[in-house]
């Protein structure tokens, strides 16, 4: 079947199983491309880099199959996207790794490998320099949840040790737990280099009345 690889798409005359072959295998290569820039100088589960590596084969047979219609396999496709979101609470960059993987999906999946490639290229370039150089880094950031009674009065209760350990700390959010017998506070600090997690956070429990405390990096970890 004869067409124009760098300007034209290979199903231009409708999907055949020769062209659904190759673009599910170049699927495939450039899913395997998107797993692995996530994976640069990134933690992730072996469950996320299956799925970045198979979602762009996925989407592009949906889209295949729907001859092109982008309305139903944007809608077949987001549906079963959310099945991430659902299970698992997502960073930021998962969240955008996915919809990376579903565009490249999108994209070979209308026949255009090519212009995949360009956008693999480009987008996946940014990604890696953007690492590499920790664009956007915001210092030694971390999420605390501290428990305390509810009838203890928590403004200003931990500001003398915050000062000691910490640039800045702001309580982003307060609820009930425990049938409301209990508060949980969620601040976002940026601990000072000579801060040792261990003796600030035994400070903190001298405050809360030896409550639980939770120190983390992320903000999605589970509840106390």
């Amino acid at each position: 079947m004869p067409f124009d690889f760098f300007n034209g798409s290979i199903i231009s005359s409708g999907p055949t199983l020769q062209g659904l072959i190759i673009c599910t295998i170049a699927s495939l290569i450039f899913g395997f491309a998107i797993a692995g820039i996530y994976a640069y100088k990134n933690k992730y589960s072996k469950s996320l880099a299956s799925t970045l590596a198979l979602l762009p084969a996925i989407v592009q047979v949906i889209i295949m199959l729907v001859n092109g219609n982008i309305g139903i396999g944007i809608a077949v496709a987001g549906a079963f996207s959310l099945i991430r979101f659902r299970s698992i609470p997502g960073t930021a960059r998962e969240i955008g790794s996915l919809f990376f993987a579903m565009a490249i999906g999108f994209v070979t999946g209308l026949g255009y490998i090519f212009y995949a490639f360009i956008f693999l290229l480009l987008i996946g370039g940014v990604s890696l320099l953007l690492t590499r150089f920790s664009f956007g880094e915001n210092g030694n950031i971390c999420y605390l949840k501290i428990k305390i009674p509810d009838n203890l009065d928590y403004e200003g209760l931990f500001d003398e040790i915050f000062l000691k350990y910490t640039n800045s700390a702001e309580l982003e959010k307060v609820k009930t737990v425990n049938i409301g017998s209990l508060l949980e506070l969620t601040y976002a600090v940026r601990l000072k280099p000579s801060c040792v997690s261990k003796t600030f956070i035994d400070e903190l429990r001298g405050r809360n009345c030896n409550q639980a405390v939770m120190l983390s990096r992320d903000n999605n970890k589970e509840e106390l």
